[in-house]
């Protein structure tokens, strides 16, 4: 509200004071007071009003609209990345047989070949402890950690493993090393048995990772382009026909012939995209 002061002067000429008492009168209008003696009204503001008109408007200066910096996201607000093995399959497989040649290379011959011959997959052994020797058998490389089939293995299911993930690899090597396994020595009991092998036969000692690599070679083949599958097929193949024409090792010369089929025989698998989980409720 504005403030009011009572004044005892005298109305000015012309104009008559109000009546005491009765209602309806109009109030005189109030004469203008000269600059700085408004009555009632503080002399600072109108000096500053004064002071305000005689100052010219100030002209504010252009801001130019200001470019911030890219934000760069905080090291502490970043998700940790957990460091994955590529192919923890391959490694931890071929760290236990670089240990099992460790003690081949080390230990007394008498103990390896004990060790060896409990561990073959010969018929005698499939008959009595049929789980056991197929494990054990794949524990052990035939000429040590570096022959070929060890060098064969470390590039092949490397490659296989970063194609297809460390569950169908390792699929593929003991479905190639069970079933060739299994279509070798079968054979051999069932000539025993008829009376065309002899009873030596049954203790034929077999053990290594080379049907596991044959056919872990067949099924990496499905996965490449078809300038790069048909000659590793070529070569691979060309290898086991004539190491079989060599009849050097039939049994196992066929074997491993055995398991490059199978490692073919799995690409409508392996080319399938892996199976996802069911999907989550809609919210």
């Amino acid at each position: 509200m504005e403030r009011t002061a009572a004044s005892t002067s005298p109305p000015p000429p012309g104009v008559h004071a109000p009546l005491d008492g009765i209602p309806g009168q109009r109030t005189p209008p109030r004469a203008e007071p000269p600059f700085g003696a408004a009555v009632g009204a503080p002399v600072e503001s109108a000096f500053d009003a004064a002071f305000d008109a005689s100052v010219e408007p100030s002209v504010e200066p252009s801001v130019e609209p200001s470019v911030e910096p890219p934000v760069e996201p905080s090291v502490e607000a970043a998700p940790r990345r957990r460091y994955r093995i590529p192919t923890p399959f391959t490694l931890s497989y071929a760290a236990v047989l670089a240990v099992t040649s460790c003690v081949t290379a080390h230990a007394g011959p008498s103990l390896v070949h004990a060790l060896h011959q409990g561990s073959s997959t010969d018929v005698a052994h499939l008959v009595r402890t049929p789980v056991l020797v197929l494990v054990a058998s794949a524990l052990w490389v035939a000429g040590g950690f570096a022959s070929p089939f060890t060098l064969g293995f470390l590039a092949v299911l490397t490659l296989l493993e970063r194609r297809t993930g460390g569950v169908r690899t390792a699929a593929v090597f003991l479905l190639g090393h069970v079933l060739a396994t299994l279509a070798t020595e079968v054979p051999v009991g069932l000539a025993v048995l008829v009376g065309r092998l002899p009873e030596s036969s049954l203790h034929r000692l077999d053990y290594g990772i080379s049907f596991g690599v044959a056919a872990s070679v067949g099924a990496l083949a499905g996965l490449l382009e078809p300038w790069l599958r048909l000659p590793l097929l070529a070569v691979f193949g060309g290898m086991l026909v004539q190491d079989l024409i060599a009849f050097t090792d039939p049994m196992t010369n066929w074997g491993h012939l055995i398991a490059l089929a199978i490692g073919v025989g799995t690409w409508p698998w392996l080319r399938r995209p892996p199976r996802t989980g069911p999907p989550l409720p809609a919210r």
